[in-house]
């Protein structure tokens, strides 16, 4: 499965943004700079992640984004169903009508269970988890020593 640069960026900036909960927003500049990510880019992906209901804007000097529910509510699929506008759509078929008993096979046994599976397992990966996860990852590498 490919995931689009705008699909990462938008997961790893709402993973971000788990670690400033407790602040009232956070700039797409600070999400920017903090993470390495162009600000045009980063302003595209929290459009269509406002447009989804998952993130809130705060107009003002100190305004910015914050989450619209909590870490434990959003999910993966939540997320990338809002980016990736073309990932969950169903699979094309074959054109030819010579093969449309093959088509339905497909569809059948192989098409329909693997979009429900990977729907179910994005679905079942929420932010909490990815920032506990990174928490985790970011503990580890302050602990690496390099001779």
């Amino acid at each position: 499965m490919k995931i689009s640069a705008k699909g990462r960026y938008g997961l790893a900036a709402m993973v971000y943004m788990t670690q400033y909960l407790a602040a009232d927003c956070v700039t797409v500049s600070k999400i920017s700079e903090d993470l390495g990510i162009s600000k045009i880019y980063l302003e595209q992906v929290f459009a269509l992640l406002k447009k989804a209901g998952l993130v809130t804007s705060i107009k003002g000097s100190s305004g910015g984004y914050q989450l619209s529910r909590p870490p434990e509510e959003i999910t993966a699929f939540d997320i990338l169903n809002a980016i990736e506008i073309t990932l969950f759509e169903p699979a094309e078929a074959i054109s030819s009508e010579k093969s449309s008993y093959i088509n339905k096979a497909l569809e059948s046994l192989l098409w329909n269970d693997l979009d429900n599976m990977v729907k179910q397992f994005l679905g079942s990966v929420t932010l909490d988890k990815l920032s506990n996860e990174a928490v985790k990852n970011l503990v580890n590498n302050e602990y690496m020593y390099y001779i």
